[in-house]
């Protein structure tokens, strides 16, 4: 029988026994901080705001792996994670007949969930496909409780947001302009990855301050910068997403046998985990103020409607209006020209050479000249017969682009606007449009927001001709009521193939 909530125990040995091995909370550092607020938050505790939107996320995120299982990424995160089974298969490989081991699981979903770059984006960029998979495979191999698994949703995006707002962003003003850092990465996520499943696992407080700081010593390097700077770029994208889940499961793993954790590492300005992940900025109060009081991460909670980098979303809504109001054809068109965030000058988002779906979720010119031919916004974008669609490739050499004039100005005044302008040459006339706020985000624009339905609908065409109709229903009908399931394998039985 697993404890209660109240009854936490901890069995597995210890390399450092003493004070400090009996379950009593550790204080002072920002380590022992988050772990307190891990173990101490439950699903009784949670606002109903925070409950929602990690449902919503939830259901997002899954529908999305569903959507990247015949995707390249997606089919070799599968391969990769199917080698890892254990003895007991104990977790689910999502849109799949298959089971394997927790850390086996953990790489497949996480892949899945970022193959199609369809997932939600949080501060300091995609959080869930880190933090999701590992604590959903835990809690099917214990029979979590849907109440259990919201509540280590909300612990891991609440962390992960704390820790994008206490570093470096890519929309830092400096002397007028918009300089992004010389390194820059998700690999915070794996703090609110590790928090989740320690918190399924139910460990006690100093036992998950030691995981943390074995998070930190184990976190992946920041290599995007890099990924910004080569095209054709590398597959993995910003991160292997496979890669954070399971280091996350590690860190777990390692609290819980015995390992001592660095409990200062987060405090350490010198020599700690701020300077040597690379950050330039480290604001930690944003990381522990009112911490377990405030809940912070929903506001800011990002969906995409595009399987396509979220940084042109506002220039492919304006576009599709363009299209729409005008019923423009593609062969119609002489020109498109973009206004656009002014620091989109990196080789990923430049490049014009797709060899590869990876290559069109990043590239600005292949991701207008879909948006040109009027395709629903959805997977089919990244189907290879629109990706390597003559008509898309051709249109591309059409595109131009050049920095939003107001951008800075108006970033510094609404911090959630994207402001983009498009201008089309077609029949002899330029159709001129532009938007200051991308759709999937919250803003003072109220329709900027997709609603559950939205998500509900998102959900129904990635689940398509992966799963039958009635399984795609359940799933949307569990997770929106997640919060009266007993045993979280109701929900991943839905998420498997016959």
């Amino acid at each position: 029988m697993r404890p209660t909530l109240d009854n936490r125990t901890h069995e597995a040995g210890t390399l450092d026994a003493g004070p400090q091995g009996q379950g009593e909370p550790r204080r002072g550092t920002i380590v022992d901080r988050l772990a307190e607020f891990t173990t101490q938050t439950r699903y009784e505790s949670l606002p109903g705001a925070v409950i929602d939107e990690c449902k919503r996320i939830i259901l997002d995120s899954l529908g999305c792996a569903l959507a990247g299982v015949d995707a390249p990424k997606g089919r070799i995160g599968i391969a990769h994670g199917l080698q890892m089974g254990g003895a007991t298969p104990a977790a689910t490989v999502i849109g799949t007949g298959d089971r394997t081991s927790i850390a086996g699981a953990s790489f497949a979903n996480a892949e899945l969930i970022n193959a199609l770059d369809f997932d939600g984006v949080l501060p300091p960029g995609h959080v869930t496909p880190f933090v999701l998979p590992g604590a959903l495979a835990v809690a099917e191999s214990l029979g979590a409780t849907g109440r259990e698994f919201i509540a280590s949703m909300a612990v891991a995006h609440e962390m992960s947001y704390r820790f994008g707002k206490a570093m470096d962003n890519l929309r830092a003003v400096k002397d007028g302009k918009v300089s992004p850092p010389s390194v820059f990465g998700y690999s915070s996520a794996i703090f609110g990855a590790t928090a989740a499943i320690t918190q399924l696992k139910r460990l006690p407080t100093d036992v998950v301050a030691h995981a943390l700081g074995i998070a930190a010593c184990i976190s992946p390097v920041n290599s995007q910068a890099a990924w910004f700077q080569h095209a054709p770029s590398a597959t993995i994208k910003y991160s292997l997403a496979g890669t954070l889940a399971q280091s996350a499961l590690t860190a777990a793993s390692m609290g819980e046998l015995g390992h001592r954790g660095d409990s200062r590492i987060l405090d350490d300005r010198e020599f700690g985990y701020a300077r040597y992940i690379g950050t330039s900025r480290w604001e930690p109060a944003a990381i522990t103020n009112d911490l377990g009081e405030e809940w912070r991460f929903p506001p800011d909670q990002v969906f995409k409607p595009y399987p396509h980098c979220r940084i042109f979303h506002t220039l492919l809504d304006t576009l599709a209006e363009i299209v729409a109001e005008n019923a423009l054809k593609p062969e119609e068109i002489d020109d498109i020209e973009a206004w656009v965030e002014g620091f989109v000058d990196r080789p990923v988002w430049l490049n014009r050479r797709i060899e590869h779906p990876s290559d069109a979720q990043f590239s600005l010119a292949h991701g207008l000249a879909v948006g040109a031919h009027g395709i629903p916004p959805g997977k089919a974008w990244q189907d290879p017969e629109v990706v390597f669609s003559p008509s898309v490739l051709g249109l591309m050499g059409k595109v131009r682009h050049r920095p939003h004039p107001d951008y800075v100005e108006l970033l510094a005044k609404y911090p959630a606007s994207r402001p983009a302008r498009i201008a089309v040459s077609a029949r002899g006339k330029v159709f001129v449009n532009e938007r200051l706020y991308p759709k999937g985000s919250n803003s003072p624009d109220p329709g900027s927001a997709m609603t559950t339905q939205e998500l509900a609908l998102k959900f129904q065409d990635n689940a398509r001709g992966v799963l039958p109709p009635e399984n795609a229903q359940g799933i949307i009908d569990t997770v929106l009521h997640l919060e009266t399931v007993e045993d979280i394998n109701v929900l991943t039985a839905l998420l498997r193939k016959g």
